[in-house]
Order: C-alpha cells, then structure tokens, then sequence
C-alpha cells in the first residue's frame, strides 16, 4: 500500500513548481519604471547573463570530464570480467542529473531576481509593502523551485530503478546517495564562484567609492557600480539557489539511504517525501501571511517575515502526526527485524518536531547576533567611534563567541532526535542500541528542518532583489523616500540572508551526520565483500586520527583559498575604478553626458571569478579520494568528521561576523553615530568590507565543502577499499 503512495511526490513536486510560476507571473505584472530604470535593469541582466553562460559553460567541462571517470570505474571492469564495477553503474547518470537540476535552480533564480529589481523599485515609489510584495514574490520563485525540483528528481531516480531497472531497494537507496555528489559538485562551482563574483565587485566599488571618493553607494559615477548590482543576482541568488537545492536533496537522500539499514523498508524510504511535500503546502500558506505597514521599523518588518516562517512551520509540525502514523502503522516488518516502524511511530514524530524546533533555535541565535535590531550589533557600530580596528576586533570577537549557540543546539538536537527515534531503549531492564533507527530519526530532523526551507528561502532571497533595487534608485535618481524603502528591505534582508544562512548550516549538519552513516555502512558491506577486516573506528586508530586532522586542516585551506581568491579579483577592481577616475576625465565630477565603462569591471569580476574558483572546488572533490587512497576507508570517516565538525564552526564564525559587520553599518547610514559620510561610517564600511567575503564566500560555502565530502567519498568507497594504502 505505501508503495502505491510515490504519486505524493510528483504532487508536491508540481504544487511547488505551480506555485513558482504563479510568483513569477506576479512579478512580470509590475512595470519596471522609467526608461532610465529599465535601462539600469538590462545592464544588470545582461551582466548577470554573461557571467552565467560563461559559468556553467567552465562547469559543464567539469561535469563532462567528472562523467567519464565515473563511467570508466563503473564499465571498464565489467568488460574485464568483473561481476560489478568499482562504482555503481548508475551513478555517472544520476551524477548528471542532479547537476542539471542544480543549474537550473540558480538559472531560474537568477533570471526571476534580475527581472524583480527595477520592478521593486518602482513598487517603493508606492508604498514599503508594494516593494515587499514584488522582492518576497521573487524569492517566493527561488524557494518553490528548489524544493520541487528536488522532490521531482528524487521521485523520478526512485520510479526508473524499481520499475524499469528491476532494481532491488537497498542498491537504490546507495544510488541515491550517489545522485547527491552532481547535486553538491555543481552547487560548490555556483556558490564558490557567485561569492568571488559579488565579493569583489563589492570591496572594489566600497574601498574606491565610498572611502577614497567618499560618493555615495550606489553612485552611477563608480564604475564597479553595475558589477556590484549583477554580483547580488549570481552570488546572493543563484549561488544560494543552487546552496539550497543541494542542501534540501542531500537531506532526502541521507535519510533514504539510512531508511533501510533500520528496517522500514518502503515506508522509511517514503516518510521523507511526504514530510517535504507537507513543507511545501505550508510554505504556501506562510507566503499569504508575509505583510507589512508603511514606516515600519526593522523590528516590525522582522515580524512580517517571522509570522510567515513560525506559521509554515507550525502547521508543517501539527499536520505531519496524522501522515507519520498512517505511515507507519501501514508499514510490513521487515525481515530480520523486531521492531516495526510502528512501534517508533511517536519516536519518528517526536524527531521530526525536534527538526523544527532546532532549526527556530539555530535561526533566532543568528539573528540575535546579526540584526542591527539587537544589542550585539549595535554594541559593535557604537565601536567605530574608536576607529575601524576596535570594530573589526569586536565583530571577530562577536563572530566566534556566537558560534556556541547553534553547535550546542545541534548537539542537543542530534542527541535527542537519536534516542526518542528508538537508537536507545530500556528493554527486559536492559539497555540496547539501535544504531540505525537513531540515526534515521536524525535524518527526518534533518528533512523537517529543510521541510519548510521555500518559504525560509524566500525571506532569503528576496534580500539581494531589495538591494537592487536600492541601487536603481540611486542611479535613477528616484526620491528620497524610495531609497529609505529600499534601504529598509535592504537591512532586513541583511538579517534574513544571515539567518537563512545559518539555517541551511544548522540543517548541513545534519545531513553530514547522516551522510556519515550511509557511508560507514556502505564501507562495511564494501570491505565485507572485499574480504577484509571489519573497520576500525576508534579515534586513537591512527588513520581515524590523521583523517580528523586532514579535514580540520582542508576547512582552513578552502576558506583560505576563497578569501585570497575575492583579494585578487577585489585588487583588480579597485585598480579599475581608480584608473576610471583617474583617465575620465569629468567622470568623478559627474558632468553631463560621461559614463563610466561598467562593462570592464563586470567582465574583470567574471574572468577572476571563474580562474579562482576551480582551485576552492578541486580541493573539496579531491580531498576525500585522496584520503581514502592514502588512509583508507577508516581515515576517511575521521577526515569527514573532521570537515563537519571544523566546517560548522568556521561557517557560524565566519557568516555570523560578516552580518554583524554589514548590519552596523547599516545601523550607521540610518542616521546613528553620525550617520553617512562620518569617520564611523568610514570604519563602518571598512569592517563590512573585511566581513564580505567571509559572509558571502567562505562562510556559506560550507555547505557544500560538507556535502561534496560526504558524497564523492560514497562514490568512490569502492575505488578506496580495492586500492588503498592502508
């Protein structure tokens, strides 16, 4: 019978994808603005095009080249007479695959957000709340995509393998897992690459603009102007698109996977699927209630998009009881097994409500420390009245000490959703350990942590949309009020962007664990069939050990790679803008009739994005293979605990110190400690600028160092027990 239900994901797929298109109509109904505004628009469309062709064009070689190897270790052995090849046969398909979809999520994000921003600008002129109708409903676009398109594909691997390959249900849970290393490589390039992007256009345009010329942001005489406006749509959108899907897919399948090892069979494999399907119907609902008042304040315009969020969220918590119970008390035992999925039935709920709950938790601490509604970071903006070094010290400072919050709700969550899940139990007075059940309710809170993930992304995405728009309206020279508007939606989505963030990480580490598990017990079947000895994974066994310190040490590496790579392209910018000031002449003056060549700084920014990109992303794909050829398949489970572990602080640090920097001077330029153009202003922008590449590069990007970890090394486990050192 629950067999019979996976037409529940193609319903929830097309609800969500309706849904997106519905949004994006909404948009397209507003009218751009005047004929300055569209013209604006299209050069942001344009650059924003350029930079994505010419990306997914460097990553589709990747993809390509990636293919074949796959191919090569999952055919070339079974014409050599082997019974089966090192990789699954499946897997360079659903490699393939779950690229596309990753893509297209950052593509459509993209084009929508792009065709919002004039649109919202014009709306400001209006009322605050029209602007935050058009960016929300522009977000909304992005949210829906991802979430349907993950349900879609997973809906659709699952259909091909059990009734046209005849595929029995363990090898497709694996091929699953397998599907998740196309989605995290192709997220990892779009992540890595928008954030060099945006990055540096945004330290070149802040350091030559606003400190050295002292002209307003967003002044149509800074070169690196247009450059900065198509950073937010490659980085801010289609990055953290692609970021989303990647973490949303990665969830469902770790919990897939783990589904089996636990003994629920079908019904485990299905549970995921309509958690998900139910978080899309109730972010649907939480979009009707995202509304606002003119002259908010942050603390009002916070509540709006909260009321959205906590009513999408409760909903998905009181419906999905019924749905768990139908489930599980439809379920077979499976064979071997004692303990039916009905007999965890309130155990799995309670794991999904913990979900939910750990990821309000996770959410509210990065706001605490983000919004420049709050006392930290408005602690931090009173700092630049000492210059910009007291500032930068506190927001390192604000950074690391927020950490705390997050990794121990995680913790406490892991725990929790593992033992009330049935990992353990008192039974005939004796104390026993279901290892796998536990870890599967660590997988649904996980999946239920991402169930509403739509409506939270667009609180997210609608963000770089406003921002946008606060740039068209400078440069157009709408008045006043339209900017404060903008401007308003631009610091709450600083603060949304922020909690977003620290959401999808919270949720990233979950998945990790999950992901974890699906390999160790991968490994073991693999070494079992390999006839060799059982692992071991004692963390005094050397290669455990070494493995943890590698993948502490590769976080510091990636995030060091990153943040060099936006100082070199950020370098070439700020020469750019000054030669412009410099040779122009009447540009810095801003004399009728003489533009600056926004064209040399888009396509500086897209050239050095897409050269120091590769070298971030080989580290992530290549670290796990190398570590099981040089440590073995036990060195390997340390050097992913080491990634998850290290990877989850540097990004709460990193995303958490960069929003308190952006957020205080946003509190700044809305008229406190001497508002625009002051000395505290000054060392205001220098802080956010040292802050932008760990908010929006580094920091985010570990989501997917996490994920493409986990997933290339399931991958290749096959490839690391045949021909390791160790």
């Amino acid at each position: 019978m629950i067999e019979n239900l996976f037409w529940v994901g193609y319903v929830g797929a097309a609800t969500a994808l309706f849904f997106a298109f519905l949004q994006a109509r909404k948009v397209f109904k507003y009218e751009e603005g005047n004929e300055t505004m569209v013209k604006i628009a299209n050069a942001i469309r344009a650059g924003a095009n350029a930079f994505m062709k010419r990306q997914y064009s460097t990553v589709a070689i990747f993809l390509i080249v990636i293919f074949v190897i796959l191919s090569a270790f999952a055919y070339i052995p079974l014409l050599m007479g082997r019974d089966e090849g090192y990789i699954n046969k499946f897997t360079p398909f659903a490699f393939i695959t779950g690229g596309f979809f990753t893509a297209l999520c950052g593509f459509v994000g993209m084009k929508v957000s792009t065709n919002a921003n004039a649109r919202t600008a014009n709306a400001a002129t209006k009322s605050l709340n029209s602007a935050l109708r058009v960016s929300f409903a522009s977000g909304s676009v992005m949210g829906f995509i991802v979430n349907g398109l993950a349900i879609l594909e997973i809906t659709t691997w699952y259909m091909l393998l059990k009734y046209a390959f005849k595929v029995e249900d363990a090898v497709i849970a694996n091929t699953m897992v397998t599907f998740g290393m196309g989605v995290a490589v192709v997220a990892v390039f779009a992540r890595v690459g928008g954030g060099i992007f945006t990055k540096a256009a945004d330290v070149g345009a802040d350091l030559v603009g606003k400190v050295e010329a002292g002209i307003p942001e967003d002044d149509p005489r800074n070169p690196a102007v247009i450059a900065d406006n198509v950073g937010d749509n490659v980085g801010d959108v289609a990055g953290m698109g692609a970021d989303l899907h990647e973490s949303n897919s990665n969830a469902l399948v770790a919990t897939i996977a783990i589904s089996f090892g636990a003994g629920y069979g079908i019904a485990g494999f299905m549970l995921p699927i309509i958690i998900s399907v139910v978080g899309i119907l109730c972010s649907i609902l939480g979009t009707f209630f995202v509304r606002t008042k003119e002259k908010a304040d942050q603390k009002t315009l916070l509540n709006s998009l909260r009321r959205g969020v906590y009513i999408a969220g409760g909903a998905a918590a009181v419906i999905t009881l019924p749905l768990i119970l139908f489930v599980s008390n439809n379920a077979e035992l499976q064979e071997g097994y004692a303990i039916s999925m009905a007999d965890n039935a309130w155990g799995l709920y309670g794991a999904v409500l913990i979900g939910i709950i750990a990821g309000f938790i996770a959410s509210l601490f990065t706001e605490h420390f983000t919004s420049d509604a709050s006392k930290p970071t408005r602690d931090l903006a009173a700092s630049s009245e000492d210059g910009s070094a007291p500032l930068i010290i506190g927001g390192l400072s604000l950074g690391m000490k927020s950490t705390a919050g997050p990794i121990l709700t995680i913790s406490g969550a892991t725990i929790l959703s593992f033992i009330i899940s049935g990992g353990f139990r008192y039974m005939d007075s004796s104390a026993i350990f279901d290892y796998n059940m536990g870890l599967y309710g660590i997988g649904l809170a996980a999946v239920a942590m991402l169930a509403t993930n739509a409506i939270i992304l667009a609180t997210d995405a609608f963000g770089p949309v406003a921002d946008n728009a606060g740039g068209i309206a400078e440069m157009a020279g709408l008045p006043p009020e339209v900017r404060q508007r903008t401007d308003a939606l631009d610091s709450l989505g600083n603060t949304t962007a922020a909690t977003g963030k620290g959401f999808a990480i919270a949720s990233n580490a979950f998945t990790g664990l999950a992901l974890l598990v699906s390999y160790v017990n991968i490994a073991q079947d693999k070494a079992a069939e390999a006839g060799k000895k059982v692992l071991d994974l004692s963390i005094v066994n050397p290669p455990v050990l070494v493995g943890f310190f590698a993948g502490s040490a590769v976080v510091f590496l990636f995030a060091a790679l990153c943040m060099s790579a936006v100082q070199r392209a950020a370098q070439s910018i700020v020469r750019e803008v000054r030669r412009q000031f410099r040779e122009i002449k009447g540009l810095l003056e801003g004399t009728p009739g003489v533009e600056a060549d926004y064209a040399t700084c888009v396509d500086i920014c897209t050239r050095g994005a897409l050269k120091q990109m590769i070298a971030p992303a080989m580290l992530t794909i290549s670290g796990p293979i190398i570590a099981g050829l040089l440590l073995g398949a036990s060195g390997v489970v340390g050097y992913l605990a080491g990634i998850i572990v290290t990877g989850f602080a540097m990004a709460v640090f990193m995303m958490n110190s960069g929003g308190a920097w952006d957020n205080a001077k946003k509190h700044i330029e809305a008229g406190h400690h001497g508002g625009k153009g002051s000395n505290n202003h000054k060392a205001a922008v220098i802080g956010d600028t040292v802050g932008d590449p760990l908010k929006d590069t580094s920091g985010p990007s570990f989501n997917n160092v996490i994920t493409v970890s986990c997933t290339v090394a399931i991958v290749f486990i096959g490839i690391t027990v045949a021909f390791s050192l160790l």
